[in-house]
């Protein structure tokens, strides 16, 4: 089984998909396992391996599907004794299991693959992430109209989570060719694990997005994750400008950071 986990963490790599790993680092009594037995916990809540089945196991599991959403690792300790007082299990010993969230590198999708698309491509590379660009116009969706992007998805909006794995992890950039296009795939979209979803466009525009939305029935409170108008107001103008303005945004949220300027005092 040993292995299995091993083999199973190069393909995560080579994958890019999200597990969490869950390690027994100590033990003491009597337990249903022993140390550094491991499991591996997928983002749909599947399992590899084990760290003692049953209750403890379980409760593992949980802190491990907690870990994939907050990317924070967690070391669990658990006394085996009197399940009546809300122990995991009573085989009267003590395990601590550490879970360790394996995270493939975030993943920028880029919807609409013109100007400020293929800008925002290549800077979110340079940057680190891994990229992917959809489109449902074929010809803008290729390594010649976008050579920063890592993989395409020629496909419609509303069938971009059918075509790939959307996580907490991936940021979706949305620079489409106009409203229409959002309203018909924004539901899809809101319906996903997306850490992050940003709208290209004016107010104007996004006021006019939002009002058909909730003609579909979405309410305000859950079109509150979209961040319309796209990027920091550092007065961009141009693709590479726009650009800049998005990925600092994005940034910002990934880090907690303020977006102050640094010369800031406060």
């Amino acid at each position: 089984m040993m292995n299995s986990i091993y083999r199973a963490l190069a393909e995560l790599e080579s994958t890019h998909r999200p597990a969490a790993l869950c390690t027994v680092v100590k033990t003491s009594g009597s337990t249903p396992r022993h140390s550094t037995s491991k499991m591996l916990v997928y983002l749909d809540g599947s399992i590899l391996g084990t760290v003692g089945g049953g209750e403890l196991e379980n409760r593992v599991r949980k802190e491990a599907l907690a870990s994939l959403q907050d990317g924070k690792p967690r070391n669990l300790a658990y006394t085996m004794a009197d399940p009546a007082r809300g122990d995991p299990g009573l085989c009267g010993g003590q395990v601590e299991v550490f879970v360790e969230p394996i995270l493939p590198s975030p993943l920028l999708v880029v919807v609409g693959g013109g100007h400020v698309g293929k800008a925002v491509a290549h800077l979110a590379k340079w940057l680190g992430f891994r990229v992917a660009v959809s489109d449902d116009r074929p010809e803008f969706c290729t390594s010649e109209a976008n050579p920063d992007a890592d993989d395409f998805y020629p496909v419609p909006l509303a069938e971009l989570p059918l075509a790939l794995t959307i996580t907490p992890q991936t940021a979706l950039v949305l620079t489409t060719r106009g409203s229409n296009v959002d309203v018909a795939g924004l539901p899809a979209l809101l319906d996903s694990q997306a850490g992050y979803i940003g709208v290209i466009g004016s107010r104007k525009r996004w006021n006019t997005t939002i009002k058909a939305l909730n003609q579909q029935g979405i309410s305000d409170e859950v079109l509150e994750r979209i961040h319309s108008p796209i990027g920091l107001g550092i007065g961009a103008e141009t693709p590479e400008e726009i650009a800049v303005s998005i990925l600092a945004e994005i940034l910002k949220l990934r880090t907690s950071g303020s977006g102050r300027s640094m010369q800031d005092p406060k």
